[in-house]
């Protein structure tokens, strides 16, 4: 599937689902669920390797994480970039076109300062989601606007957020973005106010409590994904079997 085609999948008519995975086996088994699309989770795809979130991976590991997981499936795929795990954009660039050579077509990109807190200067991260995307990847743009709010245990459900989040999505889609990432923002009236106010199809990630997915396309959402739930969700229920038969 070509990039042009992945993005067509992006609708609030038909919103897009991803069911995030972390590893070969279980791309293969949400492919056998009717998936439209395959996405990787940084943090998931991290943990099932022993490293923690955040780049802590290495990047050769995962390129040969999504090598594996295209071995296995027939879908298109995207991954969880995170920043490029470059500062260089001369070296973002590389990273991206190894991601392409890889097996994937999509990407997130994220504006946080990783490791140091904070989010990159708009301008800059205009240039590396251009960079990104002239590597022949279709860019989901994410923002860590709210994401640092709830780090920072304040509500990321704020006006004055999502008013810097729309200016930060103009920027990003004048710099060839194909999608708007807003992992954290769970409002309905607040989503529906990005989706109305950004040019790019818009993306949230589920998070408890949120509404529906049927609502969330009436409220103009075109791309929904489930992040580390399922990840924590699988080693939780693996703990929670190997307890019970540990415990005879």
């Amino acid at each position: 599937m070509t990039k042009d085609e992945f993005a067509a999948l992006h609708s609030s008519a038909d919103p897009l689902i991803l069911y995030n995975i972390w590893d070969a086996g279980s791309a293969a088994a949400v492919a056998r669920s009717g998936a439209k699309a395959i996405a990787t989770g940084s943090q998931s795809v991290a943990g099932a390797q022993g490293y923690s979130d955040g780049q802590e991976l290495p990047f050769e590991a995962l390129l040969t994480t999504v090598r594996q997981i295209k071995a296995v499936i027939n879908l298109p795929l995207t991954v969880d970039f995170e920043a490029g795990f470059a500062e260089d954009v001369g070296e973002l660039s590389e990273n991206a076109r190894a991601i392409v050579d890889a097996g994937a077509v999509g990407c997130n990109f994220e504006d946080q300062l990783i490791g140091s807190g904070g989010l990159r200067i708009t301008s800059d991260q205009a240039e590396r989601i251009a960079a990104v995307g002239e590597a022949g990847l279709f860019v989901n743009a994410r923002t860590d606007t709210f994401l640092e709010a709830l780090r920072a245990g304040e509500d990321p459900n704020q006006q004055a957020l999502v008013d810097e989040a729309i200016d930060r999505a103009a920027a990003y889609a004048e710099a060839g973005a194909g999608s708007f990432f807003i992992p954290g923002l769970s409002n309905p009236d607040m989503i529906a106010r990005v989706c109305q106010s950004v040019l790019l199809p818009v993306n949230v990630m589920r998070l408890p409590g949120m509404v529906s997915n049927t609502e969330l396309a009436r409220l103009g959402v075109a791309r929904i994904s489930y992040g580390p739930g399922p990840w924590n969700d699988a080693m939780a229920r693996v703990e929670e079997q190997a307890r019970a038969a540990l415990s005879g």
